[in-house]
């Protein structure tokens, strides 16, 4: 396939190593950069196949902006919810595109690793299971593609997981101990499953690749973003340092903020992510929060 990767960010690029194994792959981004096979937006856009990294909360933005609809395919690469509105990406995406021209990849997958080609299994979800089987057939030898219907599903826990992951890294820099991270990220599961079945969402997607698999990875380990960003919280790090250290989009801030809205309005119980809005955006004692939990 001729396939454009638009954001050249690290999972960005990862992705372009992955798809370039099998594939003609180039790579976009709004600012030029110096790297393989990079073309302009322009170029980028007449192809067939896309693939767009573009953090979740510029996505709208940029489709406002630069989207030509001639008919492609797109794999979307980004997980998180629309703080402004509260929207999955589905519906973002689905209001400037066809829904049987969209796809979602999710699984567990570091982009560091990805890059030095070391094995995982990912799944891309579609309500056009011919468009999902093309994409995964596209993915390289290394990685083993599965496909699903359940594209709320994906959606929920590749966004959800990110807010537990949070969690994960507040539970490890205050030294809480392996049992209460195992007890954590159990817990998580059981909420994002429930937060995912008010929406439709299938409960086995939840126990899949894309919702366990990628939760117990993000959620237990420093090369996560998110994981990183509650162990700076959990130091009595300010959020602005927080992200200023960080250095990249961590999506389980703002989704934090997104779940905290759609709980309140639709009253769903999500105690984790009540909790690590309440540390971001209240300054919450992250004792507190952990003593609020165990009531």
């Amino acid at each position: 396939m001729k396939i454009a990767i638009i954001g050249a960010g690290k999972w960005g690029q990862a992705l372009y190593h992955a798809y370039s194994q099998k594939n003609d792959v180039v790579i976009s981004s709004r600012n030029i950069r110096d790297i393989e096979n990079f073309v302009s937006m322009q170029e980028a856009l007449k192809c067939r196949y896309l693939i767009l990294a573009i953090p979740a909360q510029f996505v709208r933005s940029w489709l406002e902006d630069n989207w030509v609809d001639n008919g492609q395919n797109i794999l979307v690469a980004a997980k998180g919810i629309e703080t402004s509105t509260g929207a999955f990406l589905n519906e973002v995406y689905g209001a400037f595109i066809t829904e049987d021209r969209l796809a979602y990849i999710s699984g567990p997958s570091f982009a560091t690793e990805v890059k030095e080609s070391l094995p995982t299994a990912l799944i891309i979800s579609s309500t056009n299971s011919k468009l999902a089987q093309i994409y995964a057939d596209g993915l390289p030898d290394f990685i083993k593609g599965y496909i699903s219907d359940d594209v709320v599903g994906a959606e929920v826990s590749g966004a959800y997981k990110n807010v537990i992951a949070i969690a994960g890294g507040v539970c490890e820099g205050l030294g809480l101990g392996n049992n209460a991270k195992a007890a954590l990220i159990s817990r998580g599961l059981v909420e994002m499953t429930r937060f995912g079945e008010a929406f439709g969402a299938k409960r086995e997607t939840f126990l899949s690749l894309g919702g366990a698999g990628d939760l117990f990875l993000t959620a237990s380990s420093t090369m996560s973003r998110n994981f990183r960003v509650g162990l700076g919280i959990a130091n009595g790090k300010d959020m602005d340092e927080i992200l200023d250290e960080l250095g990249e989009v961590a999506e389980g801030v703002p989704t934090s903020k997104a779940l905290y809205k759609i709980a309140n309005d639709k009253d769903i119980y999500l105690p984790i992510a009540s909790e690590v809005y309440s540390m971001i955006e209240k300054g919450k004692n992250p004792m507190k929060s952990v003593e609020d939990l165990l009531k």
